[in-house]
């Protein structure tokens, strides 16, 4: 298996989409940029915030995510149950549609 950053941002963002683990790894994520001890130290200059950063980015993009789509998801869910219970509605096949969606996975 080849390390990659790519590899390791899946690996991430995977754990963050998990419930049972993701305010784990938000706590442990807050922890290592609190913490002296880093991959680069903070003592160098440029080089010691870098990681600080590129690890604080990818936390509040994933976290705004999916506060994004769970505040999507109950939108769409209110807005669902609002339309099911008007009076003389007729009932239509994309009313009662929903959508799925899928991450597709290349295999090689």
């Amino acid at each position: 298996m080849k390390f990659s950053i790519e590899s390791l941002y899946t690996w991430y963002r995977n754990v963050l989409r998990n419930p049972k683990y993701r305010w784990w790894v938000i706590l442990g994520t807050l922890a290592y940029l609190v913490s002296p001890f880093d991959i680069l130290p903070d003592f160098i200059p440029v080089a010691g915030q870098i990681d600080d950063v590129f690890l604080l980015t990818l936390l509040v993009s994933e976290v705004s995510g999916l506060v994004i789509e769970g505040w999507k998801a109950r939108k769409g869910e209110v807005g669902t149950e609002a339309s099911n219970t008007t009076e003389g509605s007729t009932s239509t096949a994309s009313s009662n549609a929903s959508t799925i969606d899928v991450d597709a996975v290349s295999v090689k």
